[in-house]
């Protein structure tokens, strides 16, 4: 139970690493809201996981409904000791054909929603005065380019970049801002980026999907259960001294 008393508001949590977080969190005595742009999934997986989990819509695009879940999450729980920012949208071209309209689109979700939720917890944590734990979802891409995944990289290294400013900012407050580096994570996102590979590459549906799992060092694609214990350890006071860091949970996919 090393989280018990704690709540958190984990974005995009309505299924996929999300949902495996939330959990997680409250396998460890936590409560949890899932903060979701899909509230009747967010409502549907939080009454399976118990009345220690709440639901609230969010759309992290949108400042008005940032701040109007953060205020309904905090009086569904009280407070909030524990943000797990999620919420991402990816997608893949060529250099040459990408389109603006994209590029705006995932930028509003992964960079500004990742900020503007950031500020929004820090803002409450700082008021309450009891310090807090926020947690940033990057990824191996945000470490290095990759040439059909230019915009979805950028917002990644952007996400770490943020975590690093932030982490130095907040922590005169006792607020604790990290990061993980997700590598390959098999699941509903990782089928989507199949998708877009099997079209770029012209491969067989699945094909990328076993190509990367196979060339991950550790022998296979991540779970969204291989990256829980580091989210619950950030979240813990066994995380204390930890401030701006980027953990990557990979299988050994990179060694930063």
């Amino acid at each position: 139970m090393k989280l018990l008393g704690k709540t958190a508001l984990i974005t995009g949590s309505a299924r996929g690493i999300g949902l495996e977080f939330a959990r997680a969190y409250l396998a460890e005595g936590a409560v949890v809201t899932l903060a979701d742009i899909n509230l009747p999934a967010a409502q549907a997986a939080a009454a399976a996981l118990g009345p220690k989990a709440h639901a609230v819509h969010i759309d992290v695009a949108s400042q008005s409904s940032i701040e109007t879940a953060f205020a309904e999450a905090i009086a569904k729980m009280g407070a909030l000791d524990i943000l797990i920012n999620n919420a991402a949208l990816f997608s893949a071209a060529p250099i040459q054909d990408i389109t603006r309209a994209d590029y705006d689109k995932l930028f509003a979700v992964n960079v500004s929603g990742t900020l503007f939720c950031l500020q929004a917890a820090a803002r409450h944590m700082i008021a309450r005065g009891q310090g807090g734990k926020i947690i940033n979802m990057a990824s191996q891409a945000g470490r290095r380019g990759e040439g059909l995944v230019a915009v979805y990289c950028a917002t990644k290294a952007a996400v770490i970049s943020l975590t690093q400013s932030a982490g130095l900012g907040l922590i005169a407050h006792g607020i604790n801002v990290n990061a993980i580096a997700p590598g390959v994570v098999d699941g509903e996102h990782w089928d989507g980026v199949d998708a877009y590979f099997a079209k770029l590459e012209h491969k067989a549906p699945g094909q990328k999907k076993a190509e990367v799992g196979a060339a991950v060092p550790f022998g296979r694609m991540g779970t969204a259960q291989d990256l829980a214990g580091m989210a619950i350890f950030l979240a813990t006071k066994d995380a204390d001294y930890i401030v701006a860091q980027c953990f990557g949970v990979d299988g050994g996919n990179w060694m930063a």
